[in-house]
């Protein structure tokens, strides 16, 4: 094994010794890690974040939609929901990422435990009902 990689392995073990960290925030660390590593040990310089190119992302997008996260799949990192403003920082629409990234135009950005979570206290509400009035027949 790498070198470099080695020592990115245990920056992130204690880093998630430290704080709770998904599988995508360990492998993304690693590999941003280990490059730079081996750019400072190579070259003798410092890449500033921001500034490298974003490695190629291969990441299914049907796995991207999780039961508690959402990766992004223009950089890698993982939220609950997929907000117009983070999508902006890379220059796209919600509409334009779900194009790009071959999802129905309907597919809701957004983790599935959350959205069921919200669907259910929407139902409970029942918002569509007026106050006041009972039900008429169907």
């Amino acid at each position: 094994m790498d070198e470099y990689i080695k020592q990115a392995l245990e920056i992130v073990k204690a880093q998630a010794g430290v704080r709770p960290m998904t599988e995508e925030e360990m492998m993304s660390m690693v590999t941003k890690i280990a490059t730079s590593l081996r750019g400072v040990a190579e070259t003798g310089t410092i890449v500033e974040p921001g500034t490298e190119t974003p490695p190629e992302l291969h990441i299914d997008p049907k796995k991207a939609i999780k039961e508690k996260s959402v990766t992004c799949l223009e950089c890698g990192k993982t939220f609950k929901v997929l907000t117009k403003k983070h999508l902006a920082t890379h220059g796209l629409t919600p509409d334009e990422y779900r194009e790009k990234y071959g999802y129905k135009k309907g597919t809701p950005l957004i983790a599935k435990s959350l959205s069921k979570a919200r669907r259910r206290k929407m139902q409970e509400m029942q918002l569509w009902t007026k106050k006041g009035m009972k039900p008429g027949p169907v």
